[in-house]
């Protein structure tokens, strides 16, 4: 079935970054902060939202303790991030189920402390693609090097390294999605 118009829903394209089968997760940032406990975090934690998963993160209290070296300091970060996730396991998870139920994504949680950030599991969605050989050969080089272990690996690797180098464009390209959102959302009404 080739690209066209839907009967009053509008252009019907193939293959664009939007679905509308997911509610959208607009007020997940506002509904999680009002639904955490006070004190789990320092403030308002960092909500990422993408079409599979919603990520939470939190700053947690810092550490007062003096440290004989970073290497201590980082270890102690850690050790209170674990206990952290540990003492509010089942909380998280009572409202990792509410959010789930309501946004029908999945819900992963994170902690930061000092120099030490850990998320908690994560989601793993995979993605289909076609490559050409020219493509296959960068993943393949990447494989034989030992940089990844598999095609998957290096996809990743490859996908990870974009946006660490492209942020601030990838940034402009999400304000123009919520623009064109936007304008969808005023457009006319030819009923």
């Amino acid at each position: 079935m080739g690209r066209g118009w839907k009967g009053s829903g509008g252009w019907k394209g193939g293959g664009g970054w939007q679905q509308a089968e997911v509610p959208s997760a607009g007020d997940a940032a506002a509904w999680l902060g009002g639904r955490l406990p006070d004190g789990w975090f320092t403030g308002a934690p960092e909500v990422t939202v993408d079409r599979e998963e919603i990520i939470v993160v939190g700053e947690l209290p810092a550490l007062t303790e003096e440290y004989a070296d970073d290497a201590a300091r980082a270890a102690a970060e850690e050790g209170r991030i674990s206990r952290y996730r540990e003492e509010t396991r089942d909380e998280r998870i009572e409202i990792a189920r509410q959010a789930e139920h309501r946004y029908q994504r999945k819900v992963a949680w994170g902690a930061r402390l000092g120099g030490t950030t850990a998320l908690f599991t994560t989601h793993s969605a995979p993605v289909m693609t076609r490559l050409r050989q020219p493509e296959r050969l960068v993943l393949d080089t990447l494989v034989d090097a030992g940089v990844a272990r598999s095609r998957s690996d290096a996809l990743a690797w490859a996908v990870r390294l974009v946006g660490e180098h492209a942020d601030s464009w990838l940034g402009e390209l999400r304000q123009a999605m919520t623009k064109v959102d936007d304008l969808r959302s005023k457009g006319p009404d030819l009923a």
